[in-house]
């Protein structure tokens, strides 16, 4: 397995995985997506709510806020050692308090911990009006995208097949797969036409310079030809701002060598090799 990445900052994630089959490709992305732990408001006590909206709903707003995560600090209640009780090893504490007229945002929500904040500071959570308030403490745990969305450290994370794009000696240069292209990946040199260089991963598999090369009178099968590697996929991934994206890629990447490695232990065990 090769992992080639033509982008990678704090936020967006773009590479290539090669030598892989579609299956683990579609268990990468759903690691990404569900099984790395990040941070989100889980219980809400609320002591003064005279805005319009219900306490559920303010609730509601308030967990799908992203928060900063650091997995060397928190770990999940079920491995604390107060039992699920709430301590600063399992649990972050917010604290809200604000009066009316005012667009209330997540800058507003005071973090115990400066380090677990919320990600972004303009997220709007309610408007208001004059007299209005809105007294909470809020109270954040670890947890998965399997078990809820507000845990989703991802907010983009797909993939698609690599293509292959195969022009052979018919081509007689018409053009006119080159002007049906929607992504510019075609050009004409030398009275032919080809790819243009660094834009292979940008064609979208559409196949309408195959159709056009065929309306272009070519005859009963087109010069170029579109296909894709079954090994080779390109994949985007975008950060809720949780924590940087490389991170989520290694703990997807952990999660699924883990996996593994139980699979493997268990089967050891039906079978009974590796023991004594």
């Amino acid at each position: 397995m090769e992992i080639a990445f033509s982008r990678l900052d704090e936020r967006v994630a773009k590479f290539t995985l090669s030598g892989v089959s579609m299956s683990f490709a579609n268990m990468f992305r759903r690691a990404m997506i569900s099984e790395v732990p990040t941070l989100a408001i889980e219980d809400v006590r609320i002591y003064d709510n005279t805005s319009v909206l219900f306490d559920e709903m303010l609730a509601h707003r308030l967990g799908l806020i992203p928060l900063r995560t650091d997995l060397k600090v928190y770990k999940p209640r079920s491995e604390c050692t107060c039992e699920g009780v709430g301590c600063s090893a399992c649990t972050a504490t917010y604290t809200l308090s604000v009066e009316g007229p005012k667009t209330v945002t997540s800058s507003d929500l005071i973090p115990q911990d400066p380090d677990a904040a919320p990600a972004e500071e303009g997220i709007p959570i309610i408007e208001l009006a004059k007299d209005q308030k809105v007294v909470i403490e809020a109270h954040a745990v670890l947890g998965t995208g399997k078990e809820h969305a507000k845990w989703q450290a991802t907010t983009a994370c797909g993939y698609k097949n690599y293509p292959v794009i195969a022009i052979d000696a018919r081509c007689d240069g018409c053009g006119m797969c080159i002007d049906e292209c929607p992504r510019n990946v075609l050009e004409a040199a030398q009275g032919k036409a080809r790819v243009v260089q660094g834009r292979q991963e940008l064609c979208s598999l559409c196949r309408l310079c195959e159709r056009a090369c065929l309306a272009g009178g070519i005859g009963t099968e087109a010069a170029i030809h579109i296909g894709t590697d079954t090994e080779k996929y390109i994949f985007v991934v975008e950060s809720d701002g949780s924590m940087p994206v490389r991170e989520i890629i290694e703990r997807a990447l952990q999660y699924i060598q883990r996996s593994s490695d139980d699979l493997v232990d268990v089967m050891n065990e039906i079978t009974g090799e590796g023991t004594e």
